[in-house]
């Protein structure tokens, strides 16, 4: 049955308000479609509550802080590092009354390993990223924390069959090796596609230990980051979908039919004065180069359809999640063509 879900990010400091919101509504997805409620993010909490601060707080055993140019690796736990987890044992708090007594798939979304190491800043020096012992050392600490943190999240919903998305947005970059250094004159050396995906492998592996029941890649905007992913022994792959032409739709289509599921995520619904919402449009962003790629209507059933991070007010995004909710139930319908 055709899913539906979002990336992760919701606009507000309300935990509770938010988690309360995107399960109930998600929860109650209508007949033909399985919502896959998520926990959330809160960017507009800071830095200790966006995706980097979030993947920060997890990691174990590898300190943080915030410097000038964002999260560091440190010496030893500081105030920054308390906030951001104290924000992680609030949001878990917020999942365990705003999902209390639901029983289901509940999505997890993390910033992925090489994403994190991309963003992150050693103690003294460029992005972890430029040293190769760093990023096997962040890793194993995300590994481990993410593990934690679903034992957290399971404890706080028993009924909860999580799927981790491990966000990689910077994937396609780091492989490409186009990322620039701390000075800006020269590029960080590009980390090879099997050592990616043993890093994204290891953290899946983590995860699992950690009770997941399936693992996600969310590659971004590019498909160039599919190598990766395909072989980092994941259940799935997601990808924003809109501006795909048809050669990244045929390695999509290469990536399904090599038993991947896709979580597509589409752009917001366009508008207009006359018509409203344009939700057949944005359902057509997946559906009409599935087919012209010749994909199975069939296989329409394995896809998840994804919100993306949500802006604007709280009431914004609860109706761009029904809006991509209604898309997902015209995705169904021709599921059954």
């Amino acid at each position: 049955m055709t899913g539906v879900s979002g990336t992760g990010a919701w606009p507000g400091v309300d935990a509770l308000d938010a988690a309360s919101v995107v399960v109930g509504d998600l929860a109650d997805a209508p007949t033909g479609v399985t919502g896959l409620p998520f926990t959330v993010l809160l960017p507009d909490r800071g830095p200790w509550g966006d995706r980097t601060g979030h993947a920060a707080a997890v990691l174990t055993g590898l300190p943080t802080e915030l410097g000038p140019h964002g999260w560091k690796l440190a010496d030893r736990p500081g105030g920054d590092l308390a906030r951001a987890r104290a924000f992680v044992r609030e949001d878990v708090d917020a999942v365990a009354v705003g999902a209390h007594g639901y029983a289901g798939p509940l999505v997890v979304p993390v910033l992925g390993p090489l994403s994190l190491a991309a963003s992150v800043y050693l103690a003294r020096g460029d992005r972890v990223l430029a040293d190769t012992g760093a990023v096997r050392d962040l890793t194993e600490s995300l590994a481990a924390g993410v593990a934690e943190h679903l034992a957290a999240l399971r404890v706080a919903v028993p009924g909860a069959e999580p799927t981790v998305l491990l966000h990689e947005p910077l994937l396609a970059p780091v492989v490409a090796g186009v990322l620039p250094t701390f000075s800006g004159y020269a590029a960080l050396r590009a980390v090879p596609g099997p050592v990616a995906a043993e890093r994204i492998g290891a953290v899946a592996a983590g995860a699992r230990q950690g009770g997941a029941t399936a693992v996600v890649v969310h590659g971004g905007g590019s498909w160039a980051s599919l190598p990766a992913i395909r072989h980092a022994g994941v259940d799935g792959l997601a990808l924003a979908v809109a501006g795909f032409d048809e050669r990244a739709w045929e390695r999509v289509a290469e990536a399904v039919e090599g038993g991947l599921t896709l979580w597509a995520q589409l752009p917001p619904q366009a508008s207009s004065q006359c018509a409203g919402p344009d939700v057949v449009g944005q359902a057509d962003v997946l559906l009409r180069p599935w087919r012209a790629v010749g994909l199975p209507a069939a296989g329409l059933r394995d896809v998840v359809v994804l919100a993306g991070d949500q802006g604007g007010t709280p009431d914004d995004a609860r109706a761009g999640l029904a809006g991509v909710v209604k898309a997902a139930t015209i995705v169904a319908e021709r599921a059954e063509d």
